[in-house]
């Protein structure tokens, strides 16, 4: 007994280490810059100025049906899949806006990139955009996601808007700032655009 106990302490202990070696690298990744506006209870307001995206079009209609194929394309990009053969570092978090109609999946490109340098995608789907400056509200949580996890999260967060009489307008978005290997400390954020200038 005392040696399947021990077995199960050093497995646990050899995990952690484990995860505590996978999270450095992820801890240096760069992530999509912001300004934190305002800090409620269970959400925040922040701003994200204009960034540079490598973003696919889908007509998937669920977050599996998404993911995957989604971030095998992108990835193809950055890893060397453009016409200058160039490895681009990759950032977080990924973004994901899944709906009825097209959704798509995007990797922010990291902030020495812009449009006009970047390198031309070798696949067509791929392309290369910038982004509209915006007030977003965001609400976070952890595990691993599901369609179940997002539905839940943007009815919250649509909610808590609701409450604290705050517009919003366009589509909830799913952020997603882990790899599927990192068990521990995961992140997750469902956000929307708000018409924050006007709640000042």
């Amino acid at each position: 007994m005392k040696i399947i106990f021990l077995s199960i302490i050093g497995v646990i202990v050899i995990f952690i280490l484990f995860q505590s070696f996978v999270n450095m690298p992820i801890n240096k990744t760069e992530q999509q810059k912001y300004t934190l506006i305002r800090q409620y209870k269970d959400f925040e307001i922040r701003f994200y100025p204009s960034a540079t995206i490598a973003t696919i079009n889908s007509k998937a209609k669920t977050y599996n049906e998404l993911s995957g194929p989604g971030f095998r394309k992108l990835a193809g990009y950055i890893f060397g899949g453009n016409e200058d053969k160039t490895k681009i570092s990759m950032t977080s978090p990924v973004q994901m806006d899944i709906n009825d109609s097209l959704s798509t999946m995007s990797f922010v490109m990291p902030s020495g990139y812009s449009k006009e340098n970047l390198p031309k995608p070798n696949d067509s789907n791929v392309q290369i955009k910038n982004t509209a400056e915006e007030y977003i509200a965001v609400i976070r949580f952890g595990g691993y996601a599901s369609d179940k996890d997002i539905k839940f999260y943007s009815d919250k967060l649509q909610n808590l808007l609701k409450e604290n009489g705050i517009s919003s307008f366009g589509n909830y978005r799913f952020l997603g700032y882990n790899p599927p290997f990192q068990f521990i400390g995961r992140r997750n954020e469902i956000i929307v655009e708000v018409e924050w200038k006007k709640n000042k």
